[in-house]
């Protein structure tokens, strides 16, 4: 009877400091958890700019691509399926689910070589298939780590016309075991010479070249459970051989304590890469694209779920010099988050295609088609 007393005392303090934390941390993680209201979604952009929904019905979309065609191919990772968007005349007249029943696909990539091969990323492997072929069974060319906390695994293929990878962290923070976390990779077509391109990268969920430097630019998530505001979420510019901190370090080479009590002679940041721009903590910045004709780069906010008073859920313009440095930041889009804290939608990947900008958006299951000003 006295145990039976005991576990039901424990079960009850347990309860009680689960409905506290709830009730606290609610204003953040509602946009995430409820579903998007029935009303008209109100973005608001500058001026001259117009939006428009591109495709809708198209569940947990993520990142997108374009092919020879000028088709649109786009992964849904939670739904396990790769959707084919036929486009005529600039719209869509046919969406089909081409790839099914796969395992959290994310990352999408056409090879330049061979423009109707497609690459897949799932959580546990790389495929290839020929699109539009009688035989489009996708082939796998390498296996990757198991996912932890972050599953999605990004691709592209750079000016040396190698496939990149990036994989996030197993964990919050943590010393990985394996090495292939929390790092970008690099491989040739058929998935041999995987070679390390740079680590400390704790989620460095998308990435893109700069179109004048041919840099390597990606968004990265901080880690969370250092409050509202730290650490800093991240713009870098990658380098070959460069740690960029984590799981000890973030933002401007701070040395992060909470996680790292080991004491040191010198700064264990000293070596490590600072980022190139510190973002608002918890925004969880995605996609990332260059404005064409411009130097300034655009970037998409997911939003919080970890945060008291929520954040992100737009896009934003980092203004930029012609060397890439950074000068500000404004608004692009938003009112994706409404004032009563519930989200319409959530900002994913970035792509232009022939002028016009396109949004993936992972809630409200849309892809948005943005509009800029006659020159």
């Amino acid at each position: 009877m006295k145990k039976n007393w005991i576990f039901s005392l424990v079960f009850l303090i347990l309860m009680g400091v689960g409905a506290f934390a709830a009730y606290r941390f609610w204003p953040g993680i509602k946009p995430v958890v409820l579903p998007p209201p029935s009303v008209d979604m109100p973005l608001q952009l500058p001026d001259g700019f117009s939006i428009e929904i591109f495709a809708d019905g198209i569940p947990n979309a993520r990142a997108m691509r374009f092919d020879e065609r000028g088709n649109m191919w786009v992964s849904a990772t939670r739904s396990n399926t790769v959707w084919l968007l036929e486009i005529e005349n600039g719209a869509v007249v046919r969406k089909t689910p081409m790839f099914q029943n796969l395992q959290r696909p994310h990352g999408l990539a056409f090879d330049p070589k061979n423009p109707f091969t497609l690459y897949i990323a799932e959580e546990h492997q790389i495929v290839r298939t020929c699109v539009y072929c009688d035989d489009s069974s996708p082939e796998k060319i390498i296996d990757l780590p198991p996912s932890g906390r972050h599953f999605t695994r990004t691709l592209g293929f750079g000016p040396d016309n190698k496939l990149y990878i990036s994989i996030g962290s197993s964990c919050d923070v943590c010393e990985e075991p394996d090495p292939r976390y929390a790092a970008i990779y690099k491989m040739n077509r058929d998935g041999s010479e995987f070679e390390l391109v740079a680590d400390g990268l704790r989620n460095a969920v998308f990435f893109t070249w700069h179109p004048k430097t041919d840099a390597l630019w990606a968004t990265e998530m901080g880690r969370d459970r250092l409050g509202d505001d730290l650490p800093p979420d991240e713009v870098n510019i990658i380098e070959a051989g460069k740690n960029y901190g984590w799981p000890i370090c973030y933002g401007k080479q701070i040395h992060d304590t909470n996680f790292d009590k080991n004491q040191y002679i010198r700064d264990p940041c000293e070596d490590t890469e600072p980022s190139h721009i510190d973002l608002q903590a918890h925004s969880a910045p995605l996609g990332l694209a260059f404005i064409p004709n411009s130097d300034d780069v655009l970037i998409a906010y997911h939003g919080s779920w970890n945060r008291t008073v929520p954040t992100g859920y737009k896009i934003v313009r980092a203004e930029l010099d012609a060397a890439g440095n950074f000068i500000r930041m404004h608004d692009f889009i938003t009112g994706w988050l409404t004032e009563d804290n519930r989200a319409l939608g959530r900002p994913v990947d970035l792509i232009f295609h022939e002028g016009a900008l396109y949004i993936s958006d992972d809630k409200a299951g849309l892809l948005y088609k943005v509009s800029f000003p006659a020159a």
